[in-house]
């Protein structure tokens, strides 16, 4: 089940590809190490092929120590200071090695969101495959550009941007001179109403950027818009996860508990099986049914030696194993070799 990412980005941008689930950890962590082990082990079973953290300093990000955030948690409306709220997410050095080799040890890919350099350059030392950009840095040129410098893929999140800051960033990742990047459909509301996904966006980038491979961060509750947007084209996918929506914490309420996580990953293979091949031809269940519902040219009263065939004596019945409608007129009003019975199904080798 856990694919590696190469299959993303190998040969032509095609709309059927397996998909790439990613489970999103974020912070709902908590800051303990032990229940970051347990997500872990959890997108392993719920079937995600990686799953992603986000790597920060609160003090690197979040510039006025006294911004209060309000948020809810556990049903109710929840203000503190965001530094104090963020740093209380952090990992130490030695915690973000844990995390990684307890990846490797699950066989799951281990990705994060870095919110600097700094925390960029842990991530290469712990030897991701690819880094991810959060909307919030969607339009963070000097960020951007030290992100691309490092040659690793990178997954994008478009969620706020309009079109000019979309061609902005893949010029700028150099997704337009063949570099590796993901563009990753996503709306900044958490979560996402159904009339603000606007999923016909894939349609546009999907036109726009025909060699770009897309993706979708899904902050809509429930399956349905990651199926659709398999459909519409996106390969990578991802969505924010919870052991158990009542944790303490900003994003526990919004968030997939593992029940709606396994829905939404069954969802996104349902809809690449579904969307099958492109060929029109019959699967092999239809060849079988052909015969059984098509019709065929039938004797529908018996017909002497010499007798012409018309459309009183023959007739269109099933099983479809004779001669097949297309031939109907062409044999009217030719003679029966020999005599034919009712019910017999009409051959090439009845007629003079």
């Amino acid at each position: 089940m856990n694919i590696d990412m190469d299959h993303i980005f190998s040969e032509q941008v095609t709309h059927n590809k397996p998909p790439f689930i990613i489970l999103e950890a974020g912070i709902n962590h908590n800051g303990d190490i032990a229940i970051a082990k347990d997500m872990i082990c959890m997108a392993k079973s719920l079937g995600a092929n990686a799953i992603k953290f986000q790597t920060f300093k609160a003090e690197e990000f979040v510039g006025d120590p006294e911004l209060q955030f309000t948020y809810q948690s556990q049903g109710e409306s929840v203000t503190e200071s965001m530094l104090d709220m963020f740093k209380r997410y952090e990992f130490t050095y030695d915690e973000w090695w844990m995390l990684k080799e307890y990846c490797d040890e699950q066989r799951i890919i281990f990705l994060s969101t870095p919110q600097n350099p700094s925390d960029m350059k842990l991530l290469l030392e712990l030897g991701v495959p690819a880094l991810k950009v959060g909307s919030d840095d969607f339009t963070n040129i000097p960020l951007l550009k030290e992100y691309s410098s490092q040659g690793l893929p990178l997954l994008i999140s478009c969620g706020m941007a309009d079109m000019a800051e979309v061609y902005q960033a893949l010029d700028i990742t150099g997704a337009f001179i063949g570099k590796k990047v993901v563009l990753m459909l996503c709306t900044s509301q958490y979560p996402t109403p159904s009339i603000d996904v606007n999923l016909n966006k894939l349609k546009t980038l999907s036109a726009a950027f025909p060699n770009i491979t897309l993706g979708f961060s899904d902050h809509t509750q429930g399956p349905l818009a990651a199926a659709i947007a398999y459909g519409l084209g996106a390969v990578v996918f991802e969505k924010h996860f919870t052991l158990d929506h009542q944790l303490p914490g900003p994003d526990h309420w919004f968030s997939e508990d593992p029940v709606g996580a396994k829905e939404w990953i069954t969802a996104i293979h349902t809809a690449y099986q579904m969307m099958g091949s492109p060929h029109i031809k019959p699967t092999d269940a239809e060849q079988h049914m052909r015969t059984l519902a098509r019709r065929s040219i039938t004797v529908i009263s018996d017909i002497s030696p010499g007798e012409h065939l018309t459309a009183i004596n023959i007739g269109l019945k099933r099983p479809g194993n004779g001669l097949p409608p297309l031939y109907f007129e062409d044999i009217v009003n030719k003679k029966a070799i020999h005599a034919l019975k009712k019910g017999h199904l009409i051959t090439w080798s009845d007629l003079q």
